[in-house]
């Protein structure tokens, strides 16, 4: 998995709505919604080009503990493997 910045953590905590998140400016909104929004085939392509910002909608998504480990990482706290 890629270093995920506590920066964009934020940004995409933001997109889904969880406390910690900042609003990011228009392309960076639009370029996490496109990865939320996007089949896996597309999400992979996009994550080729934007890595952190594709592993961090992941963890959003698909990691039961995801919004939790995307606040840790926005407050820059140490988060276990």
């Amino acid at each position: 998995m890629p270093d995920i910045p506590p920066t964009t953590a934020r940004y995409v905590l933001h997109a889904f709505g969880a406390s910690g998140g900042w609003r990011p400016g228009n392309f960076t909104e639009s370029l996490i919604s496109l990865i939320a929004r996007a089949d896996h085939d597309n999400a992979a392509k996009l994550a080729t080009i934007y890595p952190a910002e594709a592993a961090a909608v992941r963890i959003a998504k698909y990691d039961e503990n995801g919004i939790a480990t995307l606040q840790a990482l926005a407050a820059c706290k140490q988060v276990a493997a």
